[in-house]
């Protein structure tokens, strides 16, 4: 692939390899490198599709976002919008106080781990499993983050429930809430809704096989329209 290549021109998948192939193996921690280029590759296809500044995908601004991406990928700030036109970030009340409690739980609470926790605390608004809105292959991989970067959260997530209502959960009991009014987890009648299987596809293969499904549609239709 061509290093020069515009990132808002790719698909997810073309947008992870441009991101890892183009380092040269020059990152010091592949797994970390895995993660960043999976999240980074989602959101550069999903606000490129949708018109949108990548600071809209990321929960990062520019100098935050250069910051995160350099040190991995310092290819990829010569051609990544990491400027500050977008503004001012919109950031619910939800997802700030998301934000707040991984950045309170980061393992070292290093700067690369605190922009990780505004990363995740962005996707895990969209509305898919949280290891596929970060663009991981599986929830394996997401447990993998949580321990290597969020080791006390991952250990109180004992009973392994579903990242996104685990956080809730933690966020809600400390504004004094009470999510679930059942008395434990093993008597509640939703239990599989906290605990169920979170299998699927990674959204880097879907965006791929929605580009492919979409290049067979308007085949079929140009045969259609033209005839044999």
């Amino acid at each position: 692939m061509r290093r020069s290549a515009e990132p808002d021109a790719m698909e997810a998948e073309a947008a992870y390899a441009w991101l890892m192939d183009g380092a040269g193996g020059t990152f010091g921690d592949r797994f970390d490198a895995h993660v960043l280029a999976s999240v980074l590759a989602v959101a550069i296809a999903e606000t490129a599709a949708a018109g949108r500044p990548l600071s809209d995908g990321t929960g990062l601004r520019g100098a935050e976002l250069a910051e995160l991406v350099g040190p991995f990928f310092p290819h990829a700030l010569l051609v990544m919008d990491c400027s500050d036109r977008s503004g001012e970030l919109d950031v619910p009340e939800d997802e700030r106080s998301l934000r707040e409690l991984l950045a309170r739980y980061a393992s070292a609470r290093s700067t690369f781990e605190l922009h990780l926790a505004t990363v995740i605390a962005r996707r895990a608004m969209r509305p898919n499993h949280l290891w596929q809105d970060l663009g991981l292959r599986s929830r394996g991989e997401l447990s993998a983050l949580m321990n290597r970067h969020f080791t006390a959260l991952d250990e109180r997530n004992a009973g392994d429930m579903k990242w996104k209502k685990f956080f809730y959960r933690l966020i809600c009991r400390d504004e004094g809430f009470r999510l679930c009014t059942a008395p434990s987890c093993a008597e509640c009648d939703d239990f599989s809704v906290c605990f169920g299987d979170e299998s699927g596809e990674s959204l880097l293969a879907r965006n791929r096989l929605d580009v492919e499904r979409s290049i067979v549609t308007t085949a079929s239709a140009r045969r259609f329209t033209n005839g044999p």
